[in-house]
């Protein structure tokens, strides 16, 4: 059991282990692609959870994932190219059998000729002026796109792709103009050829204006095939492992040498740069997540879900166009030594384009600690506990953990007399697996908190066995979409036993699955191939107590209200090959039995909910998002395209009053931290912040309303629960 403990929490913080499901190790091959693929398919065919047939059909999906990554704009590949490619379309599997790379050296050598052949195809499109008064219209539905027959159609599909990019710096050109000579207006018609001039300065007129946009959109090209002439045929041979690995599960991953030396540092908890996560979808850069405490963090103007599409030095007059570059690549352009800072252009969530900058710095991890405050409502004090992630230290579990910080924090907030507590999990991503535990055992007497499966094993229960309570009064947990693995454990566990009430999203991320990485290095003797990289894999599954799997349908919240995702794709089930939900048989639980209205509480909560306008507009504001995102048609008409801006901007004006919404709660720091504070100014500023975040947090709000309504059967105790016999 000790073992397998161990096991899992390092397969679920993804650190690096040896497989314990083989000691074969292979011999040295002179050809490093067919040894990468020789050790990757036997590690997944042996230690996968759900290891794969590798037959037709998976052969036909790793081709068409295939080139979806290599031209997803399909503005490269002519259809004769891909006739030529689908002879192949069922016999991947076959090649993978027999360590056979013929059909990635096709596609390979084709793909670098096109792109030789599109340098010329750009470069003269943008030669010549676009026309942005004729009526036409850009789709950006690549899916739908037909490959094109000929040269005549390829280029006009860049054409028009370069055209929609260029209208948008068109449009830019001309909002910045305007301004720089004080003007609200444009020209009676912004396609007059006639310079007008202010008092003191000339404005330059549409031709200019309409030449520099197209300038920018050749210079943003010339860079990101500046990038891509820099990659290597190993970086392409490591997005082809990943189209096949990447069938098993989304997080299954190859990670080329660089990418493990980026996932080392990564591990070891020390971040440089602005304190972002990134990934990327298609050609686009999208932020993942913010590093609590770190620049973006402090910034407070980065969101997930943002768009990087260009990044500027401070000391550098043009930004450069990251928008289809290698994520490696742009995370290079966007790092930097701490002190120094960059400018990067978003596009927000809601479709609006803005510029922010941010001073990099050395990440605070302090900060993605536990943290906790008081509040008083209704002449009741209670407790609020933010957990960014489940942390440990796996050298030794005993110095600074997420268990025994919560637990710490708990009591000194039973030392503040409070009736009530929420634990907040929102953006919680996870972590380590025997916190959860741990967690859990802080709120029941003992029991299951979760099980564990692998493939051809008997499934494991993690139980706490500890029968000591630290907190038995009334438990509220916060989610939302974005609350995951270990997040959904210990929501799970609360809401099967009844002990907590969890408010937030239809469902949390749905991620029910556990990770292991691999040196491949550590499979091959006299490796003279140089480094291998690593593999990713999923090793394992969770279930609730109640016998359910985390997987896809994650934790429904039992009260449930809306937020800014609540209509994105965002979760597990949209992602690529997820695993799917399954249930297993349950274990013995005892459920707490100790609210006597916890029904009715839920049933107030929901009513409540249902008639706050706040939410309502939260709500509206989501929809609109979503409808904004899944456009896929634009006008390349400019005053068609500025009405559809101004529209679009005028209907974002409804939503500002989101920002204004306050309540009259009051949240204080604990006597140790106001202490800590006489000293700290950052910690000062930090927890000020938060306090005035919580104070306009209606979910944090509705939280402590269900605390007010929920009632025990006992008085709480102002100290450590005794163990009962």
């Amino acid at each position: 059991m000790k073992g397998n403990y161990k096991f899992l929490l390092l397969a679920l913080l993804i650190a690096f282990a040896s497989c314990s499901f083989t000691n074969k190790t292979f011999d040295d091959n002179p050809d490093k692609d067919k040894l990468l693929i020789q050790l990757i398919t036997y590690v997944l065919d042996n230690g996968h959870f759900n290891p794969q047939d590798i037959n037709d059909s998976f052969s036909e999906n790793v081709y068409e994932d295939y080139l979806n990554q290599l031209d997803p704009f399909k503005r490269y590949f002519y259809e004769s190219d891909i006739k030529e490619f689908e002879a192949y379309k069922t016999q991947i599997d076959d090649q993978i059998k027999d360590y056979d790379v013929a059909f990635f050296n096709l596609t390979h050598e084709r793909l670098l000729k096109r792109i030789e052949e599109s340098k010329a195809i750009y470069k003269e499109i943008l030669e010549k002026p676009f026309d942005f008064s004729k009526d036409e219209a850009y789709t950006a539905d690549y899916e739908t796109l037909e490959y094109v027959k000929n040269k005549r159609e390829m280029k006009e599909r860049w054409r028009q792709q370069l055209k929609f990019s260029t209208i948008a710096n068109y449009d830019d050109a001309l909002s910045q103009r305007d301004d720089e000579l004080d003007t609200n207006a444009l020209p009676e018609s912004v396609f007059s050829a006639q310079n007008e001039k202010s008092n003191t300065n000339e404005k330059k007129s549409l031709e200019e204006i309409e030449k520099e946009a197209r300038e920018v959109t050749k210079r943003s090209l010339d860079e990101l095939y500046d990038f891509i002439d820099d990659r290597q045929r190993k970086d392409w041979f490591a997005v082809y492992i990943n189209a096949i690995v990447e069938e098993f599960d989304p997080h299954t991953f190859y990670f080329a040498p660089e990418d493990k030396d980026r996932f080392d540092v990564a591990m070891s908890g020390n971040f440089e740069g602005i304190g972002a996560r990134l990934q990327k979808k298609m050609d686009a850069i999208m932020v993942n997540e913010i590093i609590s405490g770190g620049p973006a963090w402090r910034a407070n103007e980065l969101e997930v879900g943002d768009q990087i599409l260009k990044v500027r030095q401070a000391d550098e007059e043009e930004a450069v166009n990251i928008v289809g570059m290698r994520l490696d690549d742009a995370i290079k352009l966007i790092k930097g030594p701490k002190g120094t800072t960059v400018v990067l252009t978003l596009k927000k969530v809601d479709g609006t384009i803005e510029d922010i900058s941010i001073t990099r710095d050395i990440v605070e991890l302090e900060e993605t600690y536990a943290k906790s405050s008081t509040v008083i409502k209704d002449d009741k004090k209670f407790g609020v506990i933010n957990l960014p992630k489940f942390y440990v230290d796996f050298e030794n579990y005993n110095k600074r953990n997420a268990a025994s910080d919560i637990k710490q924090e708990i009591i000194r907030l039973k030392e503040e007399g409070v009736e009530g507590l929420v634990l907040d999990l929102r953006n919680n991503g996870g972590g380590s697996l025997q916190t959860v535990v741990d967690i859990a055992g802080l709120f029941i007497e003992e029991g299951p908190i979760v099980q564990v499966k692998e493939t051809g094993q008997p499934k494991e229960v993690l139980k706490d066995r500890d029968k000591s309570i630290v907190w038995d009064g009334p438990l509220v947990i916060l989610v939302n979409e974005l609350s995951a693995s270990a997040s959904e454990i210990l929501a799970a566990a609360m809401q099967d036993y009844k002990r907590a009430i969890v408010i937030g999203s239809k469902q949390t991320y749905g991620k029910g699955t556990v990770q292991n990485v691999l040196d491949l290095n550590r499979l091959v003797r006299n490796n003279s191939n140089g480094d291998l990289g690593a593999l990713k894999f999923t090793t394992q599954k969770f279930y609730r107590v109640n016998g359910g799997s985390t997987q896809l349908e994650g934790v429904k919240s039992d009260v449930i209200v809306p937020d800014r995702y609540s209509y994105i794709d965002i979760g597990e089930k949209d992602q690529e090959n997820p695993l799917p939900w399954d249930k297993i048989d349950a274990v013995d639980y005892e459920v707490w039995g100790n609210y006597f209205d916890y029904d009715t509480t839920i049933e107030k909560s929901k009513a409540r909910m249902a008639a706050n306008e706040q939410l309502k507009l939260i709500d509206a504001n989501a929809k609109w998002v979503k409808k904004i995102r899944d456009r896929e048609s634009y006008s390349l008409n400019y005053e068609d395209y500025k009405k559809e801006m101004e529209l679009n901007e005028e209907e974002a004006k409804r939503f500002e009053k989101l920002s204004e919404y306050k309540t009259n709660l009051t949240f204080g720091s604990l006597p140790y931290e106001l202490e800590l504070m006489d000293k700290d100014s950052i910690l000062k500023e930090k927890r000020n912040r938060w306090h005035q975040s919580l104070a306009k947090d209606v979910y944090i709000e509705e939280a402590l309303n269900v605390l007010h309504d929920l009632k025990m059967t006992y008085a709480i105790k102002n100290k450590v629960a005794e163990v009962k016999n």
